[in-house]
């Protein structure tokens, strides 16, 4: 039988298909580019511009002025501390997590989370409460000479508090997706649940403990909330590099401003590219 006409004008080609529209594709991907430069590279670009405004030797007096120099120092000093400390306990969190049963299991699960749905200042009101030499325990603590809040030790809690989930979340599924044959070999031929761990487990995890370990060292230095209630913020002592950057804003001081804000910005990203190679990496060792 012949093809109606209604038929006929319905039906259309591959190639005339492929050639309907086409600013709708492009038009989907400008879009995402133009929101992209948008919200983060024009920023970027404007604050580059004005921290390297006056050259480069007017952006590393600011960079090396002491105030800032101790504060920069101070940020990644705590910063290593509480990605060290947080590697070992996420780690082991998502090990009991995964391996473990035991009741409260989903309980915990979900506190892990905790941290993301909680405002950073809450974070630091909670520490000044518990730890504050109003509470009980940061009174029983300056009884015995450790000073917690206004303190650096209070900065290294504030970390740890905000950062904890990193390194669980990145841990969590790849033990998750593990499979137990080679344990189990290890514990027939007589080898201890460490020597397993150490030869078996940590190998296959170790990637995904470098990426939580870098999530979280890149949180950790532009940590602001949280920080500017716990710390104190004496300059030399307890100041850090974000909430320096805060206070030489308020001073109308954009350029010292600026320049700690690239060189913070300059240590994120490089957080960043690095895992995202190694996720690339991964991907394709995986294939």
């Amino acid at each position: 039988m012949s093809a109606r006409p209604a038929d006929l004008k319905t039906e259309r080609s591959p190639a005339a298909s492929s050639r309907v529209k086409p600013w709708g594709r492009w038009g989907l991907r400008f879009s995402a580019f133009g929101y992209l430069g948008l919200m983060i590279i024009l920023p970027l670009s404007a604050i580059i511009e004005r921290g390297l405004k006056d050259g480069l030797s007017m952006f590393w007096a600011e960079i090396a002025s002491p105030i800032a120099f101790a504060a920069l120092k101070l940020t990644l000093l705590t910063a290593v501390a509480a990605t060290a400390i947080n590697v070992l306990m996420g780690t082991l969190t998502a090990y009991v997590l995964v391996r473990y049963e035991f009741p409260g299991r989903g309980l915990l699960n979900g506190l892990v989370d905790m941290p993301f749905a909680i405002p950073t200042l809450v974070t630091g009101v909670m520490l000044v409460v518990l730890y504050g030499p109003q509470g009980t325990l940061g009174a029983l603590l300056e009884a015995e000479g450790i000073q917690v809040i206004f303190a650096t030790p209070g900065i290294v809690l504030a970390l740890l508090l905000v950062t904890y989930p990193f390194v669980v979340r990145a841990v969590q599924p790849v033990l998750m997706e593990m499979k137990r044959d080679q344990e189990e070999a290890a514990y027939t031929l007589g080898a201890s649940k460490w020597v397993t761990f150490y030869r078996i487990v940590l190998p296959t995890i170790s990637p995904a403990i470098v990426t939580g370990a870098l999530l979280t060292f890149a949180r950790a230095i532009g940590e602001f909330g949280s920080i500017v209630v716990v710390a104190g913020n004496i300059p030399g002592r307890t100041l850090t590099a974000p909430v320096h950057v805060f206070g030489q804003i308020e001073s109308e001081n954009v350029r010292g401003a600026s320049a700690v804000s690239i060189l913070l910005l300059a240590l994120s990203f490089t957080m960043m590219l690095s895992i995202d190679w190694m996720q690339r990496r991964k991907t394709r060792g995986g294939r």
